[in-house]
């Protein structure tokens, strides 16, 4: 019999997916991460896992479509008989009532767990997240100042799920989350047992839709894993919320959870590439647009992001050949669909259709030329990139800093098989990671 994984996961875009990969790795926990919810078949071939990731896309979809996405990760969970189910969010919780709601997440995967709540971890601290009485921080950047989310320089003025609301109960109960209690850090900074006697009494009738657990600082974390693991062992429960809720887990699940029969999961350090390098990069944050300044290996492809979002097969070729020209003469290449100063998909930009455009460009480049190791910049970007190659799997590498993991393609194509990947959304990632990439670090 296959033994069961203790978490399930979804992630709602691919750049936070690979980011819990990571944590459960890092953590010495056998880890996958899924394209597409696997059959039996595939299960089988993985071989025994702790925590089974499956990489989505639900942060750009609409309430209907993220129903009919989740509905067979909550068979999945059933079948497995799993005990945490993590729906897996962003950090900075960007997501609105008619799109990415993580509302309609809970409410879709909710019947799918004994718990009749749901838990919900408000901060990351190793990206700079933080929630203070239920009101979400986040820094602009690594190590960059940290904002509250409606004060934040790009999150407050997404162009399509805007941070206008720092009070997480008030911006959830928007989506449909009528009562999310909250449970401070104060009760978190005095123990594992300070902490289950406030949840209990946060419980108390009449029945939460959720409870919005606070971090401060990473050492909560552990106090929050051990209550929420001691819970799951008695019935299975959902939890929402970034990366820390497998950090907070992982803490409590013991040693008869490492991994020690197989080979480590991480390494220490990424050797330099062999061959050349080609990084994606979709519509660009200001943190990602200080990454290209900082790209001095790459030629730099200012792609035509108006001909991309079209979508047509003969601009798609175009602006793949212009990327193909570089890469075939041994050249690094960074392929950027705005150039600096641009307004960000302005005049009336389809960002999805570019987005689906970039997964169809990279796709074309892979097929003319071979290459060992590429990065992907932007949540969607990655989605949509990972999405458009023939692949079921990805694998942990190494952590490339600030919420970056370099991971391994799995593949039943002997070409993309093994490939090296970075997926990187718009908010991670130290000034140089695309240098790094190329050249390495011990």
């Amino acid at each position: 019999m296959r033994p069961r994984p203790s978490i399930v996961y979804y992630g709602d875009d691919f750049t936070g997916a690979t980011d819990t990969l990571g944590t459960a790795a890092r953590a010495g926990l056998r880890a996958l991460l899924f394209l597409q919810v696997p059959d039996a078949a595939r299960l089988d071939r993985a071989g025994p896992l702790d925590v089974l990731g499956i990489a989505g896309a639900a942060r750009a979809m609409t309430p209907d479509e993220m129903r009919t996405e989740l509905r067979p990760v909550a068979a999945l969970f059933r079948s497995l008989n799993a005990r945490v189910l993590h729906y897996k969010t962003c950090s900075t919780f960007d997501s609105a009532p008619h799109i990415g709601s993580i509302g309609a997440a809970v409410r879709a995967l909710r019947a799918a767990v004994e718990q009749p709540w749901t838990a919900i971890i408000g901060g990351q601290p190793n990206l700079g997240r933080y929630c203070l009485f239920a009101n979400l921080f986040a820094a602009a950047g690594s190590g960059a100042q940290v904002h509250r989310i409606d004060r934040h320089p790009t999150m407050s003025c997404h162009p399509v799920t805007p941070m206008d609301e720092p009070d997480l109960r008030l911006h959830l109960a928007k989506q449909g989350l009528a009562d999310v209690r909250s449970m401070p850090f104060t009760a978190a900074s005095r123990g594992s047992d300070a902490l289950d006697a406030a949840l209990r009494q946060a419980l108390h009738s009449p029945p939460a839709d959720a409870v919005l657990f606070d971090v401060a600082d990473a050492m909560q974390l552990r106090a929050i894993g051990q209550v929420l693991w001691t819970r799951a062992q008695a019935a299975t429960l959902l939890a929402a919320g970034p990366s820390s809720v497998v950090d907070a887990l992982s803490m409590a699940m013991g040693p008869s959870h490492r991994d020690s029969g197989s080979p480590p999961m991480a390494r220490d350090g990424v050797p330099p590439a062999q061959g050349p390098v080609l990084v994606l990069a979709g519509s660009l944050s200001p943190v990602t647009a200080r990454q290209v300044a900082a790209a001095k290996s790459f030629d730099i492809v200012w792609l035509d992001a108006q001909k991309l979002a079209q979508r047509g097969e003969a601009a798609v070729a175009e602006q793949a050949e212009l990327v193909i020209g570089s890469l075939a003469r041994g050249r690094h290449v960074l392929a950027c669909t705005r150039a600096p100063g641009a307004t960000p998909l302005g005049g009336g930009l389809d960002a999805q259709a570019l987005a689906r455009a970039g997964g169809d460009m990279l796709a074309k480049v892979l097929a003319s030329v071979p290459l060992r190791r590429i990065g992907v910049a932007g949540g969607d970007t990655s989605s949509h990139g990972v999405q458009a190659l023939d692949a079921w799997g990805l694998s942990y590498v190494a952590d490339m800093g600030a919420g970056t993991s370099l991971c391994r393609v799995h593949s039943d194509d002997a070409a993309l098989d093994g490939l090296e990947i970075m997926l990187k959304g718009g908010q991670m990632g130290a000034e140089d990671v695309f240098e790094r990439l190329v050249h390495g670090f011990a």
